[in-house]
């Protein structure tokens, strides 16, 4: 019955009749759009919360890129260029935006409800299933980030913090940042128990944030260690977007895409699998 319903719902969407008939019955119903309706329809009452942590990275580019960027001057590209430390810092700060965005909504508020509140027992008593419930947080998480991401790609607009026209693919690169930290941060919390646990997600978040080139460029770490740094998932973002926003366009980009595209595509996977085993057993 919920297979049958969904297809009828779905009809003209090839891909989604097509997993209605591979997956197992219960598991998805292609209506994974209700999940994101119903969070707006929550959030509609504390709106503000949601657009406060938009002004966390301004005042990090107020501060460091506009007041301590005069004490540095210029920093160097790998291309061998010198930008502005504010036009260095800007694209930092915005991936770590679309991060922060995605990676708390998809921890910390997915927690709450899979653990306390158990939305998503009651959910399985109507047509949706277990991958509808990970594919709508996580598409919630990404419009999260990418309002995050939108609001601060204006400011740096504003600025005159963007030199390339490469720029107009920044939005799409900041949203499949979101997507990935979204994807693995909720495969990450289903694995969790309790809300000490979730101090595991800042314990990650906050050392990730500082090092992974946000601040300083990969030339000031130790040859030892810049491997190490180049493996960080926020590095890759961060280099993704500075090559767009500068126009520093080269071959390695794809690298970052495919990384981020990979990530995303693990963490829906285990997210999926996960709820599944939790929600059914």
């Amino acid at each position: 019955m919920r297979a049958s319903s969904a297809v009828d719902d779905v009809s003209g969407a090839p891909l989604l009749r097509v997993l209605l008939r591979v997956l197992p019955p219960g598991l998805y119903a292609g209506r994974s759009r209700m999940l994101v309706e119903r969070n707006v329809f929550v959030y509609r009452r504390i709106w503000l919360i949601v657009v406060s942590g938009m002004f966390e990275p301004l005042f990090y580019l107020l501060a460091l890129g506009t007041g301590f960027g005069a004490l540095i001057g210029t920093v160097g590209t790998p291309d061998g260029s010198a930008i502005g430390y504010a036009h260095f810092l800007a694209p930092g700060l915005l991936a770590a935006a679309a991060m922060n965005g995605a990676v708390y909504d998809a921890t910390y508020n997915f927690f709450f409800k899979l653990r306390h509140e158990k939305v998503y027992d009651a959910m399985l008593t109507t047509p949706l299933g277990p991958i509808d419930i990970a594919m709508g947080e996580i598409t919630w998480s990404l419009l999260r980030g990418g309002l995050y991401s939108t609001g601060f790609l204006l400011v740096m607009l504003a600025m005159g913090l963007v030199g390339s026209a490469w720029a107009l693919l920044a939005l799409p690169a900041a949203l499949l940042v979101a997507m990935s930290f979204a994807a693995v941060g909720m495969a990450a919390t289903t694995f969790m128990r309790s809300w000490q646990h979730l101090e595991l997600v800042q314990l990650v978040m906050m050392p990730m944030f500082l090092l992974a080139t946000t601040f300083y460029p990969l030339s000031v770490y130790p040859a030892a260690l810049r491997w190490l740094v180049q493996c960080l998932p926020l590095y890759q973002g961060v280099e993704l977007l500075r090559s767009l926003t500068t126009g520093a366009v080269g071959v390695e980009v794809l690298w970052h895409v495919l990384y981020l595209v990979l990530m995303a595509v693990v963490g829906l996977t285990v997210a999926s699998q996960r709820l599944a085993g939790l929600l059914l057993r």
